[in-house]
């Protein structure tokens, strides 16, 4: 039995088939993981979406294009290459399934005495792992609770910064944003939303290039997707890129939680 975390599918699904197949995946006796952004740009999102809603184990954390979709759904608004998500049979099961999938996923394998959390965008280091954890589920009771309002509510990018006095949509805004739209981040907290590329901005920093307390501990990891432009590149182990661009004609990339193994294929 293997746990497997995959990088950003964007509605790749011929290579989400090919790395299934690569890694000899058993949904039996395997657990995969996604890093959010399950669909748009890429051809085929809803055939993901139908094949990951058919294996109970097959689980994801929300990413800004799943939110985007489940927006786009809220209002029913069929609109570009979500249209054929939007108004297919089973949008509400589709809606219903997303809905209830969580922003944060914290593993612990007892076997390798290691911990790994996974999120779209990653974990600032304003937040400990466990207040990181609080407010994710916060999100996504409230989601499940009135799911127009969140998804009305997290547009914009103010306020660009945590602060524990923020209430109703603002918190909610803020809380998404940094768990899945984050990148570059100032030494107060600050989200640079604009920068896409691998080089920060003066006075900005990759977010995993703060080191808290409980970044530093060596059986701590963290798997994030959303940030193609890094090639999975970090320069610190404890902080795992999945997103090698795949929808860009780029790699399709998986690890293996049980050795840390890398498995990618080619667009």
């Amino acid at each position: 039995m293997s746990t497997y975390v995959i990088g950003d599918l964007h509605g790749c699904y011929d290579q989400f088939a090919r790395i299934l197949d690569k890694i000899n995946y058993n949904s039996a006796l395997d657990r995969i993981i996604l890093t959010g952004d399950l669909v748009n740009r890429g051809p085929e999102s809803l055939r993901i979406l139908n094949y990951c809603m058919a294996d109970k184990n097959i689980n994801t954390v929300l990413g800004n294009h799943d939110l985007y979709l489940l927006y786009l759904m809220s209002i029913n608004q069929g609109k570009g290459i979500l249209k054929k998500v939007i108004e297919a049979q089973n949008s509400s099961q589709i809606f219903e399934w997303l809905v209830n999938r969580p922003l944060l996923i914290k593993i612990y394998n007892k076997s390798l005495g290691k911990s790994f959390v996974i999120s779209h965008a990653g974990i600032p280091e304003i937040w400990s792992i466990q207040k990181a954890e609080r407010l994710a589920k916060e999100v996504s009771i409230a989601l499940k609770e009135n799911a127009p309002y969140v998804l009305q509510a997290m547009w914009g990018d103010k306020p660009d910064r945590w602060d524990d006095g923020l209430t109703h949509g603002e918190r909610y805004r803020t809380i998404i944003n940094y768990l899945t739209r984050m990148r570059f981040l100032s030494e107060s907290g600050i989200l640079d939303f604009n920068n896409t590329s691998s080089e920060p901005k003066k006075g900005f920093k990759p977010w995993f290039d703060y080191q808290s307390k409980s970044h530093q501990e060596n059986n701590q990891y963290f798997i994030f997707g959303h940030w193609a432009a890094l090639n999975g590149q970090t320069n610190d182990p404890h902080f795992i890129g999945l997103d090698t661009g795949c929808v860009w004609k780029g790699n399709l990339t998986a690890l293996r939680l049980e050795d840390l193994k890398k498995i990618s294929v080619k667009y």
